[in-house]
């Protein structure tokens, strides 16, 4: 008789726990109110804000607000926000207690083109991309004119540029050397105020290891405002033009 008492009590509880896991799931699936739980994954949002993000998902849940959890469609969601100027990838999802979760990319600018008649950001997948109120970039500007001709090699070398804490912070203008028929760029530097004649894309990291080694060379000897051309052409060599 002892031992059928245990096997109740053994199966009462398991019938009490899927009771309880049953009742929790229903609850659970037909919960309207959702909280947001917003991950900027590349750093700071610079260049757009939570509450803009918040305002982006809420738009698009308040137009079904009857929608229960197990029928949002994340897909639709994820690409409603990323129909922002400002975002390169969203990652939607919900997790066990039915809140909304968002890991948000925002694009990364890589260049800015700046010209008499409009002013915008390339970013690093080659993307254009609307000027931010919230936030200016500091990037190298362009006044030439980028094209399916050029694109690659501009938004190639500015990807450089932005992944080198050097010369992220010590160029400041990227553009491409007019009437050559092969891609080839020029420079602006910050300090010193030199042109780099940067020449063609064959051996970029080349090019930039012999002049990151120059500059320090040059800064050290504080030399460097006597020089107002840098020319990397030459294999081997670094050219430059005195004032």
């Amino acid at each position: 008789m002892k031992k059928y008492i245990i096997h109740i009590k053994f199966i009462l509880l398991i019938v009490l726990l899927v009771f309880l896991y049953g009742f929790a799931s229903h609850r659970n699936a037909n919960k309207t109110k959702k909280n947001i739980d917003l991950v900027f994954e590349n750093g700071d949002n610079l260049f757009i804000s939570y509450e803009t993000v918040n305002k982006l998902l809420i738009q698009n849940l308040n137009s079904n607000k009857n929608q229960s959890k197990e029928n949002i469609n994340l897909n639709n969601l994820e690409k409603f926000v990323q129909s922002n100027e400002m975002i390169e990838n969203a990652e939607i999802f919900l997790n066990i207690n039915g809140d909304l979760g968002a890991i948000i990319t925002q694009r990364t600018p890589v260049l800015r083109v700046a010209n008499d008649s409009k002013s915008y950001y390339y970013d690093r997948l080659g993307e254009r991309m609307i000027l931010s109120d919230n936030y200016s970039a500091r990037v190298p500007i362009s006044t030439s004119e980028i094209n399916s001709n050029n694109c690659k090699d501009v938004i190639y070398l500015a990807n450089q540029i932005k992944n080198d804490e050097f010369f992220k912070k010590q160029i400041i203008g990227l553009s491409q050397i007019e009437g050559d028929s092969i891609n080839q760029f020029e420079l602006k530097t910050r300090i010193g105020n030199q042109t780099i004649i940067f020449g063609d894309l064959n051996r970029v990291e080349e090019k930039m290891k012999k002049l990151k080694v120059f500059y320090q060379k040059m800064m050290s000897d504080s030399i460097m405002n006597n020089y107002k051309t840098i020319n990397l052409k030459f294999k081997d060599q670094v050219v430059c033009t005195k004032i």
